[in-house]
């Protein structure tokens, strides 16, 4: 058996739950299932999978059963995985390899978000920090739980060889409602304690980014860029980007062009060259806009589908329509295959 625990808390995730430990079966490691008190059978399953089911009593903590978990494991080097995730792609034999070039840092693997607008399903990326060493490192936070050394030390990441599907975002209306009251209610408690601590004023910024308040979000997202953080913090870069679409949503496009001064900064990624094109756009700096769009789809690793192809090609249809350059407009929407929008430009020449 590999020497690490793949840890996970649940509660009624039956729909869930054989998915994701399915996908971790050929891991060969110890499994460790905490559940907080589900009335469905998600127990059941999880004793088919796992090595320990345990149960815990809920406290509105999640970094409490997070840590009841960690307590439990066998083996120091922890992986942890949510119910609604399941392994897309791995090579776990080298998760310890790894585990031993970097004893006290924390590793990072990449997560592919499903969302869904409308009837068109979508997928962004973003890297959480998931596989750690306990004896360094534990949760912290009730909600949004975060990974945090024992220590004062400043922790050091490293990527993992391993990609997770996570649908989260995804599921019926009243089963999101359900989760926005429950993360907003843990949320305000928590800026009350500490209002001086900014990840808690982008989740809450993402809560209300999600209900498409996006007056309420951008009010939360501006809080957050009032403090001084590292430009390689994960949730920094998702702030720039959510509150550049907060200020497009509201036409403030004046407060949207200061973007320009964070382009040496956050310019290396398709998704913040794409938003500067569609400021550029909403400004009506076209020529502007098109070169940005042509640079994003010369970029890889796009951390939203689309920003670096199909969404590019659609603005630079709307560009070329704009300057009537009809043909030209009619080859980019083509270019776009399904995406609707596109399809109802065409029908429209």
């Amino acid at each position: 058996m590999k020497p690490f625990s793949v840890c996970i808390i649940a509660k009624n995730e039956g729909k869930n739950i054989e998915r994701c430990l399915k996908s971790i079966q050929d891991f060969d490691c110890e499994i460790i299932v905490v559940d907080t008190g589900s009335t469905d059978r998600t127990k059941e399953i999880a004793e088919k999978y796992a090595t320990k089911v345990l149960d815990f009593e809920w406290i509105n903590d999640f970094s409490a059963a997070r840590n009841f978990s960690i307590f439990h494991a066998s083996y120091d080097w922890i992986l942890i995985l949510d119910c609604d995730e399941w392994v897309e792609e791995s090579t776990p034999d080298e998760f310890m390899s790894l585990a031993r070039k970097y004893p006290a840092y924390i590793g990072r693997l990449k997560r592919k978000n499903l969302t869904q607008n409308g009837e068109r399903q979508g997928l962004y990326t973003d890297m959480v920090e998931r596989f750690f060493n306990r004896r360094y490192y534990h949760y912290s936070g009730p909600i949004h739980e975060q990974v945090t050394p024992l220590t004062s030390t400043q922790p050091f990441l490293f990527d993992i060889p391993l990609t997770v599907l996570h649908s989260g975002y995804v599921g019926t209306k009243e089963e999101q409602e359900n989760k926005r009251i429950r993360n907003m209610t843990l949320l305000q408690q928590e800026l009350e304690k500490h209002p001086d601590d900014p990840y808690y004023y982008f989740q809450m910024g993402q809560e209300y980014y999600c209900m498409d308040d996006y007056e309420t979000a951008a009010e939360y997202y501006s809080k957050v860029l009032t403090f001084d953080l590292s430009p390689t913090l994960e949730y920094l870069r998702l702030t720039i980007q959510a509150y550049g679409n907060c200020l497009l949503h509201l036409n403030r496009i004046e407060e949207a062009l200061q973007y320009e001064q964070l382009y040496d900064t956050f310019g290396n990624t398709p998704d913040f060259v794409f938003l500067m094109g569609r400021i550029y756009y909403k400004s009506g700096q076209l020529i502007k806009a098109m070169s940005e769009f042509i640079k994003a789809t010369s970029m890889d690793n796009p951390h939203s589908e689309g920003t670096n192809s199909y969404l590019c090609w659609y603005y630079i249809g709307l560009i070329n329509e704009k300057m009537g350059n009809t043909d030209a407009a009619k080859t980019f929407y083509l270019k776009c295959g399904d995406f609707e929008p596109a399809q109802k430009r065409l029908a429209n020449l």
